[in-house]
């Protein structure tokens, strides 16, 4: 994590000139929140938190109990960047208590924190995130009438974003976000910055910071910035790229110099785990509606549950970048997507790793071959399963996930599946332009 006391934050807060301080925090489905207090009321805050009414945050409490806390994490204060010198404003991630200072079970981050636990309780003192977010810049809200016409790697007039992308970079390494990449991905207007890779409570901070900052420098430039998984039909919809790895003090768990993948038999068994929890915890990390228009066969989503080392069609890759350097050792997770809550996403993710690990899980043999262009029946021959096709489908399964429970606890669980059955049944009843178009003239 960053390296800032409180006292530290009362004295920066002076001598940067820091007017209002915005408290943030997620609702269950990983929407940002915030309030802003003013800098006389930070040191109360520090010490104390600040009340606010948590009836009104998506999944968390009814009316008659919504007295909630917000928790200032001084290790998270930074300054943004994009907002004046003079009176400056900063924030801080909060952790949401009941009044009397007990953690509140609804938090997204609580949930995180308890799974990080429980890998500690296991031997592991750090579960690093790597996550590549991607994303669309759009003229504005209303359409999806692209910036450019550019494709992978492109350099070139036809990458219009180059400035947007400089912006955002210089402002997330303001606020302490250390970034690798950048560049144009495969679909028109689509980019992606890539953020080193760092713990995984410290990470999901910075996908919620990288997510406001891309939008609020695009928003700076007049255009729209957007994380839907799948925006524009027949192009390549938007991935989040999730490299993990878990390490005791500075050892790489997942490395073995020994064996032939220089995986580890910690690393095949939290990979077993990831693979055989996949379809439940789909829900998760593929959230909405539209995240399943992304997972498809064609587009370069993984939708087949298998392990390759070069194979990105398959769920979960081990790059090969650096052969048997013991701390570049990870697995890639293909399958979340960037409108995820990144708090219940890495949660998730790692107790089906632990669970793996726990419970002595078999990696099957990797799938080299290109899993796209395997007929149904070798894929079933294979044993390969898929993920499920529809928000509807991953419903039903995460709601029968006795990991997904556990993780997300008697708060969010039930909450969430509510949430998303509601989103599902809205969906469903929908009469779209496709169904017009297709049937009206025939039927």
């Amino acid at each position: 994590m960053y390296l800032k006391t409180k006292e530290e934050v009362l004295k920066l807060t002076k001598e940067r000139d820091v007017k209002f301080i915005r408290l943030w925090f997620t609702d269950v489905l990983g929407q940002l929140k915030s309030f802003a207090i003013t800098d006389v009321e930070l040191e109360r805050a520090l010490e104390q938190g600040m009340g606010f009414d948590g009836s009104s945050i998506t999944g968390y409490q009814d009316i008659e109990e919504s007295d909630m806390i917000a928790m200032p994490d001084p290790s998270t204060f930074q300054i943004l960047p994009w907002r004046p010198s003079e009176k400056a404003v900063a924030r801080m991630f909060c952790d949401v208590l009941l009044p009397g200072g007990k953690a509140y079970e609804g938090d997204p981050r609580y949930a995180l924190k308890k799974a990080l636990e429980r890998a500690k309780d296991m031997g592991f003192d750090h579960y690093y995130i790597g996550p590549e977010l991607e994303y669309f810049y759009f003229s504005s809200s209303d359409g999806t009438e692209v910036l450019d016409r550019g494709g992978y790697f492109d350099l070139t007039t036809l990458d219009a974003a180059s400035d947007l992308r400089r912006e955002t970079i210089l402002a997330l390494e303001a606020m302490g976000i250390h970034i690798e990449y950048s560049h144009h991905e495969v679909a028109p207007s689509q980019h992606e910055i890539d953020m080193r890779y760092a713990d995984a409570l410290q990470m999901a901070d910075n996908v919620m910071t990288y997510r406001l900052v891309v939008k609020e420098i695009a928003q700076k430039y007049g255009v729209y910035a957007t994380f839907i998984p799948k925006p524009i039909f027949g192009q390549n919809g938007s991935g989040m790229h999730t490299h993990q790895s878990l390490f005791k003090g500075d050892k790489n768990a997942f490395f073995d110099s020994n064996d032939k993948y220089h995986l580890s038999d910690t690393a095949k068994m939290f990979i077993a785990g990831q693979l055989k929890h996949a379809r439940e915890m789909s829900c998760v990390f593929a959230q909405w509606v539209n995240s399943y228009k992304r997972l498809v066969p064609g587009y370069e989503a993984p939708v087949y549950i298998a392990w390759s080392q070069r194979n990105r069609s398959a769920l979960i890759r081990i790059p090969v970048y650096h052969p048997g350097k013991e701390y570049a050792t990870r697995c890639e997770l293909r399958c979340p997507d960037p409108a995820c809550n990144p708090y219940l996403t890495f949660a998730v993710i790692l107790n089906a790793g632990l669970d793996g690990i726990e419970k002595g899980y078999n990696l099957p043999e990797p799938m080299d071959k290109n899993l796209y262009h395997l007929t149904d029946t070798q894929r079933r021959e294979a044993g390969i399963e898929m993920l499920p096709g529809s928000l509807g489908e991953a419903i039903s399964l995460t709601e029968n996930s006795e990991l997904v429970h556990k993780t997300l606890g008697e708060h969010i669980f039930p909450r969430f599946i509510e949430l998303k059955k509601k989103e599902w049944e809205e969906y469903r009843i929908q009469v779209t332009e496709y169904e017009l178009n297709k049937y009206l003239p025939i039927l």
